[in-house]
């Protein structure tokens, strides 16, 4: 399989990170639907909609997206993300504020978590490292897990049952277990990720807040069926949402690696 360059506008770890986050699964299996059978029935039925029968078990995924990001106001990006649930993700983007583009990425690997943006590649706009920007994007990952759904399966992912429309799925992220719910439809598809994330959108300090993403219509690559509409933020589902919502997006393509 050809290997996907890393996009611009990366620093040397952060295109390191990419390349070994986009490697091909070797030896992949094919999906049997009774590879599902042990899963919760909300996790079930996810499952056998977002895998198609015999497609082989890809780990890893390649995405390139489009939407609006805001930062300050509402603000056009695109961008291109190498994501593999569990082990790391780098999303490397440009966002315009006027007709000035902001490059940048943020990335998780190895155990540790960075943010890099820049004006016109020389301006900082906006950079941070260390244990609290570490554990932020521990909880982005495992909530990122439904976008590659072979993670499902993964026996390293511990499931439980809450009720016929939702499932938590126990991810391993460097140091600890993130806990991730499903919502899932009567059909199978997606309809919300919610996880308890670390994080600091309104300055008042880092702490567990509820972080959540909204699905919307569905796209199929390589025998995957995953959302490609979607939305997300924090306080989903309360009041704050309209403060908290920071991202809308579609996903153009998905490259299962």
């Amino acid at each position: 399989m050809t290997v996907i360059v890393s996009p611009p506008h990366l620093t040397s770890q952060a295109r390191r990170d990419w390349d070994t986050l986009q490697e091909t699964t070797g030896r992949a299996p094919r999906f049997d639907p009774g590879q599902a059978d042990h899963l919760p029935e909300a996790a079930r039925r996810w499952v056998l909609r977002a895998i198609a029968p015999g497609t082989p078990l890809r780990r890893s995924v390649v995405l390139r997206s489009r939407g609006e990001i805001k930062l300050g106001t509402w603000r056009r990006f695109h961008a291109t993300q190498a994501l593999e649930p569990m082990e790391g993700f780098v999303w490397a983007a440009t966002a315009w504020v006027g007709l000035l583009p902001v490059h940048g990425f943020d990335r998780y690997h190895d155990g540790v978590g960075e943010m890099r943006w820049r004006v016109l590649d020389a301006l900082p706009v906006m950079s941070g490292s260390g244990p609290d920007i570490t554990r932020s994007a521990a909880g982005r990952l495992a909530g990122e897990f439904v976008l590659a759904p072979a993670a499902a399966l993964d026996p390293r992912v511990r499931w439980k049952h809450v009720d016929a429309d939702e499932a938590v799925a126990s991810l391993p992220v460097g140091d600890e277990d993130v806990d991730v719910r499903l919502t899932v439809a009567g059909d199978g598809r997606l309809a919300a990720v919610t996880v308890c994330r670390w994080g600091d959108p309104d300055g008042a300090g880092y702490r567990h807040l509820p972080f959540g993403v909204l699905c919307g219509r569905e796209g199929v690559f390589d025998g995957f069926t995953v959302p490609v509409a979607l939305r997300g933020g924090w306080w989903p589902g309360t009041q704050r949402w309209a403060e908290g919502e920071f991202i809308r997006f579609t996903i153009e393509d998905a490259v299962y690696r």
